[in-house]
């Protein structure tokens, strides 16, 4: 099986063509449909200026086919979630011709300047060529991102993240390790540094400190490869 990654210019779809007058945010879709018949309702999720959420969600709810607007958080956290309700008669879906066409594809869709991405997992009977081609022939703009086989990218995410254990040292994968085994990390979490620091028998102080080093690392390599994934889908 191979995993291809396809950017979609979805035009005549209202999240896709508004969003490319807002360059700056992020759309991603956290929920499956509801509904039946026309009306159909799911939740997405914005990331970026909460002016360029504001100016979108405007826009947005003036398009023909969107029936309802329902923001489910403030404009002003990181990740604002919107419940949508759309006339699915008005709607272009590209899930929808995938499906007809018995694709599988990797739920979460994002959506940045007026750019869908999509994954798909295609089978040797799956030929991309028709299927991009039945995405154009509705008047889509399709690039091609990434073709590869499954067990490659498994592969390259093992290789990744085994260098960024090896970056950290002996006492801050220790520390990490612990921190997450006691759920530090949790929403509602019932730990605390002096826990991880008892656990692992040093001072709550040198825990902070592993813990923050290893912390650091690990994000930064996690912004790294966000970037590489925004550079890859602005090409």
């Amino acid at each position: 099986m191979r995993e291809v990654t396809l950017r979609v210019r979805h035009h005549g779809e209202p999240e896709s063509d508004i969003s490319e007058n807002y360059p700056t945010i992020t759309i991603r879709s956290v929920s499956s449909m509801t509904g039946s018949a026309a009306e159909r309702k799911r939740i997405i999720e914005i990331t970026g200026p909460e002016s360029s959420i504001s100016g979108f969600l405007d826009d947005f709810a003036a398009a023909p086919a969107v029936l309802e607007v329902d923001p489910l958080t403030s404009l002003d956290v990181p990740r604002v979630l919107v419940a949508i309700t759309y006339d699915s008669y008005q709607w272009d879906s590209i899930s929808q011709r995938l499906t007809d066409i018995g694709v599988h594809y990797r739920m979460g869709t994002t959506i940045t300047a007026g750019w869908e991405r999509w994954t798909l997992y295609l089978d040797e009977s799956d030929n991309l060529n028709e299927i991009v081609a039945s995405l154009e022939r509705a008047g889509n703009e399709t690039d091609l991102v990434r073709n590869v086989e499954v067990d490659e990218v498994a592969e390259r995410e093992r290789l990744e993240f085994s260098r960024v254990l090896s970056d950290l040292t002996r006492r801050q994968r220790e520390v990490l390790g612990t921190a997450i085994e006691l759920g530090y990390y949790r929403p509602k979490k019932g730990t605390s540094i002096e826990d991880i620091a008892d656990t692992v028998g040093i001072a709550s102080t040198t825990a902070w400190e592993h813990l923050a080093r290893a912390e650091a690392k690990v994000m930064e390599e996690v912004g790294n490869r966000l970037s590489s994934v925004d550079t890859r889908s602005s090409k």
